[in-house]
């Protein structure tokens, strides 16, 4: 059997990389901020420091799996939401796309919205072989492109599965939901099977299916020596009164690149110290001693796709292969 590489696209600091290599899938990212270039060179991954639009499947000839997990500013909520605003054109782009047609991205108001389809580029470029596997993920706003991209995959021959995963049911220690997209040349595609209960608050962490894991909390994952709660901002418009609050015991809020503005108090109120960029990292399933560097650490390690949803999506592709070119 070959051994699978893959080419990731917009690569970030190494967390779908990270789920590749679970695998024994090997992999080349393309990435164009500096910073998660930093990290990720730090981390001995091997990356390309550029736009995804500079390239295409030629120059990666012994690819055999395309993944990736296209910006999501216009998308997710806490975004400028163009990019939700335009669904319905995203979605007519890929069948445009389908059938053939170019795209220009200024015909979206924002060209960022644009890059969500640049994996469907990659995928139907006319190119002396087809991609064995193709992973993807993005914000939960973006299924229906998934859904959209599953249509014409299967023209093309794919098996497609498509769904919104929980990460906390991967082994993730935070509550982040997740649109994904496999596809399959060769078997029939099967988005993984969760590991972990899910998160249900007031449920405790050893009630529930037996047959799964206890979900994972900040207490298990991060070396601190007293419990906490941390009070987040994230969803509540800067109301106070909205405030959410979770414990040590439960997994994190979701984490984002605004993870550094929430409070940490001990169980008399007092200040803790504020989550660093490692111990964000390892919220995002990123080893501890992992070597974040340059800088916007918080929002490199926002950006990143956790790192046991990366592997869980990665162990669902496990099927015969093709000869690589």
């Amino acid at each position: 059997m070959n051994r699978r590489t893959a080419v990731e696209l917009f690569a970030g600091p190494g967390g779908m990389a990270l789920g590749l290599h679970a695998v024994d899938i090997r992999s080349t990212g393309i990435e164009w901020d500096a910073n998660a270039v930093a990290t990720r060179r730090a981390a001995g991954l091997p990356t390309i420091h550029a736009d995804v639009r500079a390239h295409g499947p030629a120059d990666f000839p012994n690819a055999t799996v395309l993944a990736g997990g296209p910006p999501c500013q216009t998308f997710t909520v806490a975004g400028n939401g163009t990019g939700r605003d335009e669904l319905d054109r995203v979605i007519d782009a890929v069948k445009r796309m389908g059938d053939r047609q170019a795209i220009d991205p200024r015909d979206f108001a924002d060209e960022r919205t644009a890059l969500v389809l640049e994996p469907l580029r990659w995928a139907l470029e006319d190119f002396e072989h087809s991609y064995n596997t193709i992973i993807l993920e993005q914000v939960p706003q973006a299924l229906p492109v998934w859904d959209a991209y599953a249509e014409v995959l299967r023209e093309e021959g794919y098996s497609v599965a498509t769904g919104i995963l929980a990460a906390e049911q991967y082994g993730v220690p935070q509550t982040r939901r997740r649109a994904v997209l496999i596809a399959q040349l060769v078997g029939e595609a099967a988005l993984p099977a969760p590991t972990h209960r899910p998160y249900r608050k007031g449920i405790p962490q050893h009630e529930g299916d037996p047959r799964l894991l206890p979900w994972v909390s900040m207490g298990d994952a991060l070396d601190r020596p007293q419990p906490f709660t941390v009070v987040s901002n994230y969803g509540t418009g800067g109301d106070p009164k909205n405030r959410g609050r979770r414990t040590s015991t439960e997994p994190a809020f979701t984490v984002t690149g605004k993870i550094s503005r929430n409070r940490i108090v001990d169980a008399h109120g007092n200040e803790l110290p504020r989550f660093t960029a490692a111990e964000a990292g390892v919220l995002q399933g990123f080893p501890a001693d992992w070597p974040w560097s340059g800088n916007d650490l918080a929002q490199q390690v926002g950006n990143a796709c956790p790192a046991p949803l990366a592997a869980a999506l990665a162990h669902a592709t496990r099927h015969p292969l093709r000869a690589a070119a």
